[in-house]
């Protein structure tokens, strides 16, 4: 695939990052997503890092299936299964390849996220060109047990100048709209939908208090 990706991100954004063992297996992670695309979530993170390469390109593709032309699909830390996915960026943990390196593999344009846990990791990676940051762990969260969350301080804290911030761990559409408030261009999410009974109910109403809590110009 050779698509390439969109300039700028939506706004705001409602991201889902993916985990398989708690939408109960890849067939029902694939309609999870695609319910919660048609309800409101703009971008996509596919975060499996368990899965041996070949099987996370296959799961990439498949994601692609359901996501192209109505949200963003991002592939955690692989620049070669983001390319052959046809997947518009990759997202970059904290402690993974810099940015240049990214760069460097790059045979297509991709963007480019980082997720961070401080304001010292967020200005490196705002100084090395992320496209966005990925900013937490905001609030208690059941997929990191045991971390201290940092509250919705982190997000205005972590802010630079340009570079989107969007808030993740423990959030929903109850407390979303207190990230935003403090100073983010969106949310992410993975048990507000992916544990929920209905996961496209779930992203209408997070995508419903993220718009909401959007300042008016």
């Amino acid at each position: 695939m050779t698509n390439t990706p969109p300039s700028s991100l939506p706004r705001p954004i409602v991201a889902l990052v993916t985990d398989r063992n708690l939408a109960g297996g890849p067939d029902a992670l694939i309609d999870a997503v695609a319910q919660a695309v048609d309800s409101g979530v703009n971008l996509v993170q596919m975060r499996e890092k368990d899965l041996p390469d070949a099987l996370q390109l296959e799961l990439a593709q498949r994601l692609r299936e359901v996501t192209n032309g109505k949200a963003l699909l991002f592939i955690n830390d692989s620049v070669s299964i983001a390319e052959a996915s046809g997947a518009d960026g990759v997202q970059l943990t904290e402690n993974s390849r810099s940015i240049a390196s990214a760069h460097a593999r790059m045979g297509r344009p991709l963007l480019i996220g980082r997720s961070v846990h401080g304001v010292d990791a967020a200005r490196e990676a705002a100084a090395q060109g992320a496209d966005f940051l990925v900013v937490g762990t905001v609030y208690d969260s059941p997929t990191h047990p045991g971390q201290p969350p940092a509250g919705v301080g982190l997000v205005g804290w972590c802010a630079q100048p340009g570079v989107p911030v969007i808030g993740i761990g423990g959030i929903t559409a109850n407390n979303a709209p207190a990230v935003m408030q403090a100073g983010a261009s969106g949310v992410a999410v993975i048990s507000a939908i992916l544990g929920a009974t209905d996961p496209a109910n779930a992203a209408s109403q997070l995508a419903a208090a993220v718009s909401d809590a959007v300042p008016s110009a």
